[in-house]
């Protein structure tokens, strides 16, 4: 069993310059990643002026996320790892790659983002909606969790992968386009279900703005479980007793 080196921090760390840095790198790449995201299914609503969900509308949104998720997580990567994602700063944490007081300067500024990102959209586009992640027809709030689990284990598998684990090498070249591509295949697999969300505060920015809140916490139940459990089946078994150690600041 690998040995966690799991923090809590001090003040100290969690209000040095290089977390304040890390952690509007944060904001800004989640304002990035959540304007391009939730803008496109705007415009693609502005599109077919409100026309009922129609294929087209599940590709555009995959390969808007992924896209745009390439470039927020590289922008950010030097800075403060590029998490862009309050679940897979989660992992990290569990993983021993991060303390916990720079864990939620991170969330609060991944938090904050997403709102900003919402506020400007509604503001650029004369006040049009801003749309909740919801669950469809049909699908309950376990089918739901179990998506959410199930696919944000994969993204953070993916970030182990190729941004965590100490020998990944020339791998850690594509982590940016790797996970960028399996949140997009996530979301034409649970999209169509409860709009593959992988990432509280992709959900939390539109749930403020429109101030709509109904099976919220799926959004974060799920995604915070799927997290921790990849983070902890790829530390054990890939990594392990010897091959652990925390990344520094500038790696992850």
């Amino acid at each position: 069993m690998a040995v966690y080196r799991i923090a809590v921090g001090s003040p100290r760390e969690a209000s040095s310059p290089a977390a304040i840095r890390a952690a509007f790198a944060e904001f800004f790449s989640m304002l990035i990643f959540v304007f391009a995201g939730q803008g496109s299914g705007m415009a693609y609503n502005k599109l077919t002026m409100g026309a009922p969900a129609a294929p087209g509308g599940l590709i555009i949104a995959s390969l808007s996320h992924a896209f745009a998720l390439m470039v927020a997580v590289s922008v950010g990567a030097n800075i403060s790892g590029g998490h862009v994602n309050p679940a897979v700063t989660f992992g990290a944490f569990v993983g021993g790659n991060i303390t916990f007081l720079r864990s939620i300067l991170y969330w609060i500024a991944q938090l904050l983002g997403s709102v900003v990102a919402c506020i400007l959209l509604n503001f650029a586009t004369g006040g049009m909606e801003i749309g909740a992640f919801s669950l469809s027809y049909g699908v309950s709030v376990w089918n739901a969790l179990i998506f959410e689990i199930v696919m944000t284990f994969g993204l953070v598998y993916t970030v182990y992968a190729t941004a965590v684990d100490p020998k990944k090498g020339n791998v850690g070249i594509i982590a940016p386009i790797a996970i960028g591509l399996i949140v997009g295949a996530n979301i034409l697999v649970g999209g169509v279900f409860d709009g593959a969300s992988m990432n509280p505060a992709v959900s939390f920015g539109p749930a403020v703005v429109s101030w709509t809140w109904t099976n919220h916490w799926v959004y974060w139940v799920g995604p915070f479980i799927g997290s921790a459990t990849a983070a902890i089946l790829y530390d054990n078994i890939f990594i392990g007793d010897d091959g652990h150690q925390p990344l520094s600041n500038n790696d992850f």
